[in-house]
């Protein structure tokens, strides 16, 4: 058995294709990043996929991808056979606490220096304050974010996603969507805090809620085993 799946979060862009024998991914890095935060990944999303020649898919994301997963889901339902929302953005939001790049990325100023100087410390402190468990923030992870972060056109799209135009009321659109989803939420969740996931529990009727104790906002990253056993068993069923 096999399932085609798209995964989306603000950083990268994968795509994977499952083979529950030996679960084996392919990932494929993309500058979707940039599009994304431009206000277009319904319509990256679309392309993307056109260009894959996939018909329909699993459709997950996280945070803003998350967003954007079920935004898309609802332009284009007959693409989505089923859907996964990880720590997803989307109703309104009061952060318990929120990463200094992202204050950083709303003050003016400051937010242009941003896209010329980006320190290590301060890809640290950010990746630490999403994570729950911060001595899982190793070297190698904050080297990740920082090699990231350095790519051609994603410092000035960082700070673009904070000045984008959204529709504010969209979020009441949620509770149209009909395809199976499954809820991944991280308990200690600063950034989209828990409450937020039993909002879209309660306007998703044909949704499933796992809440990951010990974890942040990243459960994939973070957590990536107790994350992986919902997701398998969501996708076989």
């Amino acid at each position: 058995m096999s399932n085609k799946s798209f995964f989306s979060n603000s950083e990268i862009c994968l795509t994977s294709v499952s083979t529950f024998s030996g679960f084996c991914f392919s990932f494929l890095i993309s500058f979707i990043f940039s599009i994304f935060s431009s206000g277009n990944g319904i319509a990256s999303c679309f392309s993307f996929l056109t260009a894959l020649n996939i018909k329909q898919c699993v459709l997950a994301g996280n945070s803003l991808g998350g967003e954007i997963a079920w935004n898309f889901t609802l332009e284009q339902p007959g693409m989505v056979t089923k859907l996964i929302l990880i720590d997803a953005a989307g109703y309104p939001l009061y952060s318990k606490s929120v990463p200094i790049a992202f204050r950083l990325a709303k003050a003016p100023v400051i937010n242009k220096l941003l896209t010329f100087i980006t320190p290590r410390f301060l890809v640290r402190s950010s990746v630490e304050n999403v994570y729950f468990d911060s001595s899982k923030v190793t070297d190698l992870v904050v080297e990740r974010y920082f090699e990231l972060t350095l790519r051609a056109g994603n410092r000035k799209a960082f700070i673009d996603r904070f000045h984008m135009i959204k529709n504010a009321s969209a979020y009441t659109n949620i509770k149209y969507i009909e395809q199976p989803t499954l809820l991944l939420w991280g308990a200690e969740d600063l950034l989209i805090p828990v409450e937020n996931a039993h909002k879209f529990h309660k306007n998703l009727p044909t949704s499933t809620l796992v809440i990951l104790e010990h974890t942040g906002h990243t459960p994939m990253e973070e957590s990536p085993l107790k994350s992986l056993a919902p997701v398998l068993d969501f996708l076989m069923r």
